[in-house]
């Protein structure tokens, strides 16, 4: 784990972090953070200790399957962004959602998903690959690293859910101990990203459930609204 002096601490993987100028993690507390911090306040925080490195962009997401590309103004309404240039850092915000960080070492290209069911169903992730297609990026090429999300192990949902994955989504689902599905989220995702061209070997994860780890993560389901955010960020470093 790396942790930065003004208190933004992430967890990264190692395949990601060989690569020459590329920052990227996943924010993990060490401690609890103010009670009363507010989002834009973390934002603020966060912003503050990736400034020597680039300018942090964040999205007002909206649990769809809209992909933007970087520099943007403001908060666009989207799940997903992309940049071609350093010093462009691509954040997504989660409490339970999924997020997932990816790279094309040679194109030199980044992306940055935020994957709840709702836009795990709508395909944000192929989306956000599809459109780095399109910047020069190849999916045989591209890394992707998946952050810590609520895991199948505590993702109590609806049978109504099931259609929203189409028929061959009875695979991310699991049986609970109350008689309910619960959805494997990640899973969903991996088959995306694979069915999408990225090679098996070039899919990985920081693993932990949010709604498991109450010190190091939020997470909406356990605390509500007021639990937070953590911020996920990945970008090449400003020259």
């Amino acid at each position: 784990m790396a942790t930065d002096p003004r208190t933004y601490e992430t967890v990264s993987v190692p395949a990601l972090a060989e690569i020459a100028g590329l920052v990227h993690g996943f924010e993990r507390r060490s401690g609890p953070l103010p009670a009363s911090e507010s989002r834009e306040e973390g934002r603020a925080r966060v912003s503050q200790a990736l400034a020597e490195r680039g300018r942090l962009h964040l999205l007002k997401q909206v649990h769809g399957n809209c992909v933007v590309q970087a520099p943007h103004d403001g908060h666009p309404e989207a799940d997903a962004h992309l940049a071609t240039r350093a010093g462009l850092l691509l954040g997504i915000e989660t409490a339970d959602c999924l997020p997932v960080l990816l790279v094309d070492p040679e194109a030199r290209v980044v992306g940055a998903v935020h994957a709840g069911w709702r836009g795990t169903s709508a395909g944000v992730a192929a989306r956000a690959v599809e459109a780095m297609a399109g910047r020069g990026a190849r999916p045989d090429r591209i890394l992707a690293a998946l952050g810590p999300s609520i895991g199948a192990c505590c993702y109590e949902v609806g049978d109504e859910l099931r259609t929203a994955f189409g028929p061959d989504g009875d695979r991310f689902f699991r049986p609970g101990a109350r008689g309910r599905p619960h959805l494997d989220v990640r899973a969903a995702n991996v088959a995306q990203l694979e069915h999408a061209g990225l090679r098996p070997g070039s899919i990985f994860h920081v693993a932990e459930c949010t709604f498991c780890l109450p010190g190091p993560y939020p997470s909406y389901r356990r605390d509500g609204p007021g639990g937070g955010r953590m911020i996920s960020v990945i970008g090449y470093r400003a020259a």
